[in-house]
């Protein structure tokens, strides 16, 4: 986790997104989710979240706009989360939003992940990262990754993790989310689940140049009809040289990986948002 101090009693972290190298849904369960196999990986598009003591507590939230009162923002959800057992003071915390939410990217579980981390940082709380993966699992299933935000293979609904060996330094990602809101809901509904013919664990041993042709993301079957902008950019991506382009999770961020950076991204996806990253 990186770390500034700041005068003042003030600390600053910078909660980064994840990416889902391809999503398999395996199955319906009996209580009414699915179980599903995903690659979960850290990328270098970040929040930033500053807490410092105070007189009475604030949150303030700036930057992307996110449809939500203040009292569900995980940030807070994870903050009474901690406050239930251990005694904190009151805090003046802000949260300055840069991932887009709603776009498979895990902005806002990722925030709560860090706030924990920094509260146990912060006031030596003494949590593990067991503990703290235990608290946060009930906040929403992709949660706890954030904890030791490492790559890993998601199995059950996206809840448990395996740690895997995979390093895409050197690859330029550039990451497009057009102005669309994806239902989850309906991209599950209209899933037909199945077991994969290869698992993701063998396909990620592979060469990214055969990724293309072996990792799917189940949701794009569904998702893409109802919004072709999405499937245009994937497209597009793929056109520009992409050597493996894909829907981050039930979307509607799209990502692609190139072996060099892109010039004039900005204008190529005019209207969305877009950023270019070196992995």
């Amino acid at each position: 986790m990186a770390t500034i101090l700041y005068p003042f009693n003030s600390m600053i972290v910078y909660p980064n997104a994840k990416i889902n190298l391809g999503l398999n849904v395996v199955r319906r369960r009996a209580d009414g989710y699915h179980d599903l196999e995903t690659i979960f990986y850290p990328i270098p598009l970040q929040d930033a979240l500053e807490v410092q003591e105070a007189k009475q507590f604030t949150f303030r939230l700036s930057g992307a706009l996110l449809d939500c009162a203040a009292g569900d923002n995980l940030v807070i959800r994870a903050l009474r989360m901690v406050e239930a057992d251990f005694q904190l003071p009151e805090l003046d915390i802000h949260l300055f939003k840069h991932i887009p939410s709603g776009a498979g990217l895990g902005g806002g579980s990722s925030d709560a992940a860090f706030m924990m981390k920094l509260l146990n940082e912060k006031f030596s709380l003494g949590m593990t990262d067991e503990e703290m993966e235990r608290r946060l699992s009930t906040l929403g299933a992709d949660c706890p990754f954030f904890v030791r935000n490492q790559p890993v293979f998601a199995t059950g609904i996206g809840n448990v993790f395996t740690p895997i060996e995979l390093d895409l330094s050197g690859w330029t990602l550039v990451l497009v989310k057009p102005d669309v809101h994806v239902s989850t809901r309906d991209a599950y509904a209209a899933v037909t689940p199945a077991e994969p013919a290869l698992s993701l664990k063998e396909i990620i041993r592979r060469p990214v140049e055969e990724w293309q042709q072996l990792m799917v993301n189940d949701f794009e079957a569904s998702v893409f009809p109802r919004h072709p902008e999405i499937a245009a950019t994937k497209d597009l991506l793929i056109d520009l040289g992409a050597v493996y382009a894909a829907m981050s999770g039930s979307g509607s961020a799209v990502y692609g990986l190139f072996r060099a950076p892109l010039e004039h991204v900005d204008e190529t996806f005019s209207g969305s948002f877009v950023r270019q990253r070196q992995l």
